[in-house]
């Protein structure tokens, strides 16, 4: 398995560049199945997760041309309504193709979903609200099996403003017969891109980026184009790799209208944050200020961000508490920036930061994909080399973090398999 190696100490400056959000791009792709005619989109980051559901649409049948930042899909027909175990337990996403499968095809069958181990997420939100329009759905052998002749419209409420499960009832009730209304949606701007997608292919939805969405079906949708929006927790990484190696970066291509509860923190923490019409740039010229926060669903403080939020605040002065409630096991990082140095203490859901003039590098291992670009902010600080292994979780949602960070002026390379292996260098 690949590692990333890095040696710290080094003030980041340069101007770096994000990809498109994984968490657009993925239910966008799924929802390709729900018409025909052909749809390209532009901007797919080139992660692991985003080659998946490029390989899962190709089982099911899906036409797919793939290059780069680019698929051309058509799904004039399938030939399978089966998501497998071999693809699905890589990747929790693969779940949002159950809504559209059912809806255009009358059946799906999806294998329980696997991915990273920060909590169980189960999917019994989206499995209520497909019954709710009709489906008949059943579990059997790890798999989810739902059938529906078509679908009806209907008043689902969320327990929970689920991104997924907001997603997946979306794109079931665009053919379903009749008007959805989905009360307590989530309001993240990955579930608004999706939405503007699916309007650009003839579905009518209001209300997407609020808490109230409105479906009224139609009978088919077309192709269309589109541009994922960018990644705002790619940029939030950038900022906070920026913040706590005292540099200045500037992050372009992003939406800073997406990240307003990441850059109130950054600047309550005490760094000069300035926003441009798609850029955020940071200045650093003193040791952090410690500060609290609390994951909410958006527009709150991200789950995504709290691991990277986790390691600045590990260097600094003074005591910091990290509430995490939106996932039960995400703080599966912290005995690892402790090997590094730091002082943490968790009680429940919450974590007590007493911040340290410095952390040191050490051998530390990745639980989940954010985890891992937090112990990859702390390593760009702490004192000696950091070594961090099982890099996969990194890129299932990184695109070429290692290159990036090197443009940055980071030391940092990926050793590529096993000790001994060949190494590539981004410096």
């Amino acid at each position: 398995m690949d590692r990333i190696v890095i040696t710290g100490g080094n003030p980041l400056r340069g101007t770096v560049r994000v990809s498109g959000a994984k968490n657009a791009a993925l239910p966008i792709l799924a929802s390709t199945i729900l018409g025909g005619g052909e749809c390209v989109i532009t901007n797919l980051p080139r992660v692991v997760d985003v080659v998946t559901m490029v390989k899962l649409l190709g089982l099911l049948g899906v036409a797919v041309k793939a290059e780069g930042s680019r698929a051309a899909i058509s799904a004039e027909t399938v030939r399978s309504t089966e998501a497998p175990y071999e693809l699905v337990k890589t990747m929790r996403a693969s779940v949002l193709v159950l809504g559209p499968l059912v809806s255009r095809w009358g059946e799906a069958a999806v294998s329980l979903p696997g991915g990273c181990a920060i909590g169980t997420r189960p999917v019994n939100l989206h499995l209520a609200g497909l019954a709710k329009l009709g489906a008949e759905v059943t579990i059997e052998h790890g798999y989810i099996r739902a059938k529906a002749k078509r679908l009806r419209g209907a008043r689902i409420y969320l327990d929970t403003p689920t991104v997924t499960g907001t997603e997946n009832l979306m794109m079931a009730a665009c053919l379903a017969e009749g008007t959805t209304v989905i009360e307590n949606a989530a309001r993240e701007p990955e579930v608004v891109d999706l939405a503007a997608f699916l309007i650009k292919r003839g579905a009518r939805i209001t209300g997407a980026g609020s808490d109230l969405i409105t479906v009224e079906g139609v009978p088919a949708l077309r192709g269309a184009d589109h541009e994922v929006i960018p990644d705002r927790i790619e940029a939030g990484t950038f900022l906070a790799a920026g913040a706590i190696t005292g540099g200045d970066v500037c992050v372009e291509g992003c939406l800073p209208n997406h990240m307003e509860a990441v850059s109130m923190k950054l600047r309550e923490a005490g760094f000069d944050v300035t926003e441009g019409k798609e850029s955020i740039r940071l200045k650093a010229s003193r040791r952090p200020k410690g500060v609290d926060m609390k994951t909410f669903a958006y527009p709150g403080f991200p789950t995504d961000m709290q691991a990277q939020m986790m390691a600045l605040m590990c260097v600094a002065e003074g005591t910091s508490v990290i509430t995490e409630t939106v996932f039960e096991s995400r703080f599966i990082h912290v005995p690892e920036l402790r090997r590094m140095g730091a002082d943490i203490k968790v009680e429940g859901s919450h974590a007590v930061v007493n911040g340290t003039e410095k952390i040191t590098g050490a051998p530390v291992m990745a639980s989940d994909l954010r985890a891992s670009a937090g112990l990859i902010v702390a390593g760009l600080a702490a004192e000696g080399e950091t070594e961090v292994s099982r890099v996969y979780h990194l890129d299932r949602g990184y695109e070429r973090i290692e290159e990036k960070l090197g443009g940055l002026g980071a030391v940092i390379r990926r050793v590529r398999g096993g000790a001994g292996s060949a190494v590539t260098v981004a410096t």
